[in-house]
């Protein structure tokens, strides 16, 4: 027989009251995206007349013209190419280096502690006090207009944070399931890639999704080392709608449209691993 569960009517409230916050919330956090969607077919002058106004007539002028200006085959495949290059080698190498730092016996505690600082030390900085000097470094190696002149500077921006991230996944992986491994034979690189790497899958994905997300939308690096059109990833082409006496409005917004949804389907997709990856490392069994 079965029974019914009576839940508690102040409980009923405060669930209630949660979601209609966790709704408000994120319409507040839509309104711009959805404002940029409309102004998007409009023309430029009523975008700067009357921006706040529903659209009298609905026109995909802008788009078309968005479509004809700039190549977004060439745009997307750069993008693609840099991000898929960062995010393999910045994984690799951060990975590697959480796995010394978590695993490696020290003569001394604090000198972990200050490497390990060292690393996260990094989310400190902000990229855009680098950009002259690596724009220098740039040109002395000759990558200046390549798609490494973007990959090394992401790299290098990505590793703490990264490194945040899987040291304090690794901290609390189980060695028992490591000693294990190595009982049985496995050497140090086995250990990596068949046992620790697929656990960590959560961390990896956050990572992975964090980062394909900074490139996609990262623009002084793009604009300070790619100056060839062949090279521009999407969010540098978008910017070529700014001449040097006028803007058209209305094609930057249909561009950035075309820059915003795919970022919105792409984080609408893999919105649980982010969850999964950032409470992952919280949770011992």
């Amino acid at each position: 027989m079965s029974r019914e569960i009576n839940i508690p009517s102040n409980r009923r409230w405060k669930t209630a009251g949660w979601y209609i916050l966790a709704y408000g919330v994120t319409l507040i956090i839509l309104l711009p995206v959805l404002w940029v969607c409309f102004l998007s077919f409009r023309t430029s002058s009523e975008i700067l007349n009357n921006p706040f106004s529903w659209p009298e007539s609905w026109s995909m002028e802008n788009y078309k013209r968005a479509f004809a200006t700039l190549d977004f085959f060439i745009l997307y495949k750069n993008t693609v190419i840099v991000a898929i290059a960062t995010i393999v080698l910045e994984i690799l190498i951060t990975f590697m280096s959480s796995f010394a730092l978590t695993r490696m016996v020290f003569k001394s505690k604090k000198m972990q502690n200050l490497i390990q600082l060292y690393f996260i030390s990094g989310l400190a900085v902000p990229a855009f006090i680098l950009i002259f000097p690596v724009y220098r470094i740039t040109i002395m190696l000759d990558l200046l207009n390549s798609y490494w002149s973007l990959i090394l500077p992401y790299i290098a921006t990505a590793i703490a944070f990264n490194t945040l991230l899987f040291t304090g996944f690794l901290r609390g992986f189980p060695k028992e399931v490591e000693e294990a491994a190595i009982i049985d034979g496995s050497g140090l690189y086995t250990l990596c890639r068949s046992i620790v790497f697929p656990i960590i899958t959560p961390v990896v994905s956050t990572v992975f999704i964090f980062n394909i997300l900074y490139i996609w939308n990262e623009f002084p690096f793009a604009v300070t080392l790619i100056s060839d059109a062949a090279k521009y990833t999407i969010s540098l082409g978008i910017s070529q709608f700014k001449g040097a006496y006028s803007i058209d409005y209305g094609g930057t917004l249909a561009a950035g449209m075309l820059l915003i949804v795919p970022q919105l389907i792409f984080f609408g997709i893999f919105q649980r691993f982010i969850i999964e990856g950032m409470t992952a490392g919280a949770v011992k069994g």
